[in-house]
């Protein structure tokens, strides 16, 4: 399938790593030139290196902190206009409500919540303008699935989700799309360290962090990459007609209501 995204610019923060930088290198794969933003300039610049190995097309680096509103309204000026937009950057810490600090919630929604409010504001603007473009925001199923020892994430995430509706549900007026994706446990460093130190709080051994899976759908976790691929075809004119919505790709975990219960032994 063409998805008719050659020659288009992505704009894509949090590229350094995971589903960031599987993206990146989906939409490089689709011929798009690419404005990477993150924290690590060393990271970017091996993305960038080992892309331009591949395909011959224009990366643009943004190393820097995007937390603060000032970071994306000069993000979005050293742009300029982009075709699609992808709000990836961001971490917001697990904890319940009794372990999480003021300093952690604030932390956390700095860079992601606001982060993605605050882009969007700059980016939607300029799509608004010409009458054309793509606004993906990655989010994660614990805005719809609820978990209390990860309360700041589901409280976030469900703020994101409305968010991208709000603005999704009127956009396609002016000629713009506002997307949602939802990921459930997806492999990726960060999801990595969750296991381990879940395992650790309780297994007493981190190296244990494998037998989770087996509560999880499939026995296993999404892949980065097919976190990507939805996102390419949500960006792509094949989705003409998707706006104002979220898409959950987590196997199946929200529409059973949790990976930590058991599930139904496969025959």
């Amino acid at each position: 399938m063409d998805l008719q995204l050659s020659g288009k610019s992505v704009l894509i923060t949090g590229a350094s790593r995971g589903i960031g930088r599987a993206a990146a290198a989906t939409f490089a794969m689709e011929g798009c030139s690419l404005h990477l933003a993150a924290r690590s300039a060393g990271e970017i610049e091996s993305l960038r290196d080992e892309i331009l190995g591949k395909h011959k097309l224009e990366v643009t680096l943004h190393p820097g902190d995007l937390s603060t509103t000032q970071s994306m309204v000069a993000l979005a000026r050293a742009c300029g206009d982009v075709d699609i937009l992808i709000n990836n950057a961001g971490d917001i810490p697990a904890g319940s409500i009794e372990t999480l600090s003021d300093a952690d919630w604030r932390l956390g929604f700095d860079l992601k919540l606001f982060g993605y409010v605050n882009l969007t504001h700059e980016i939607y603007a300029r799509m608004k303008q010409r009458g054309s473009g793509v606004i993906i925001n990655n989010i994660g199923n614990s805005g719809e699935n609820w978990d209390y020892n990860y309360v700041a994430g589901s409280t976030g995430n469900a703020a994101i989700m409305a968010f991208t509706k709000a603005v999704g549900g009127v956009s396609l007026d002016f000629g713009v799309r506002v997307v949602g994706v939802n990921p459930g446990p997806i492999a990726t460093d960060r999801m990595l360290r969750m296991m381990k130190h879940r395992a650790r709080e309780k297994l007493g051994d981190e190296s244990r962090w494998r037998e989770y899976l087996r509560d999880y759908p499939g026995g296993r976790m999404g892949t980065a990459e097919e976190v990507a691929d939805l996102m390419a075809f949500l960006a792509s004119p094949r989705a003409g007609y998707i706006t104002g919505t979220i898409v959950t790709i987590d196997g199946g975990v929200a529409a059973y209501g949790s990976i930590i219960k058991p599930r139904p032994k496969r025959e």
